[in-house]
């Protein structure tokens, strides 16, 4: 098996470095500034980065990380808390949680959006191979399941994604170890899946804006797990201060 950090590159300790996190702060309230205003997040981004002299990358983790206080109010009104998934059938982005979760336990940088959301630099576009993280990194979404007591998880997988139905054998084996029923499927067009559902977890945009409700789970996973290990998380949650 592999040996890899998802979502990590070598230049990434100078990009989102401690040196670099005032920075990408101060673009960040530029840039949301000007969406609030009407400018679209591309733009309002481009702005930032030039005016900042932002890489690439660092203009990729400010797209994934701000929306317009308008958006990030309207997937307020929708977000759960942990007690209201007690019991309840939740449904799952199974690849948007587990890369997530290889990412955190890489020790690789995240970012805690201001939608609460938490989203990474992974970018596999259509490949994915099974790493020595996807382990661990499964058995943390079992364990937070486990912990908030959820009755069952429908985890849905991206059927055209390589290595797919591995990963679903991979699921369901460790599944057996956790109090919680647990029901994987392979879905062509994954993302629309979730549209109109209750009790989703994902952190793609898209699919918030299109659900009943969702929770913020991978918030609740790094909460638990940065108590014991070490986490590499830029929070601009953080920026509401300065915006206020």
């Amino acid at each position: 098996m592999r040996t890899i950090r998802r979502g990590y590159l070598p230049e990434y300790e100078e990009l989102f470095g401690p040196q670099a996190v005032p920075v990408l702060r101060e673009a960040a309230i530029d840039a949301l500034f000007l969406m609030n205003r009407g400018y679209n997040l591309k733009r309002a981004v481009y702005i930032a980065m030039e005016h900042y002299q932002l890489s690439e990358m660092q203009r990729v983790a400010l797209s994934r990380s701000l929306d317009p206080d308008k958006t990030v109010e309207n997937r307020q009104k929708s977000r759960l808390n942990r007690e209201d998934l007690c019991g309840k059938t939740v449904y799952i982005d199974g690849f948007n949680a587990i890369i997530l979760m290889e990412s955190v336990v890489s020790e690789s940088p995240i970012f805690r959006c201001l939608d609460g959301s938490i989203r990474d630099l992974a970018n596999l576009k259509g490949s994915y191979k099974i790493i020595d993280k996807t382990e661990p990194g499964i058995r943390l979404i079992l364990s937070q399941l486990a912990k908030l007591h959820v009755a069952k998880a429908i985890i849905n997988i991206d059927s055209p994604v390589s290595n797919s139905r591995n990963l679903k054998v991979m699921i369901l084996q460790l599944a057996a170890d956790y109090p919680v029923e647990v029901e994987v499927n392979l879905i062509d067009a994954c993302d629309k899946s979730f549209y109109d559902k209750e009790y989703v977890i994902t952190g793609d945009s898209v699919v918030l804006d299109n659900v009943k409700s969702w929770a913020p789970f991978y918030s609740w996973i790094v909460e638990d797990y940065q108590i014991d290990h070490r986490v590499w998380l830029i929070d601009f949650i953080a920026l509401k201060p300065y915006l206020l």
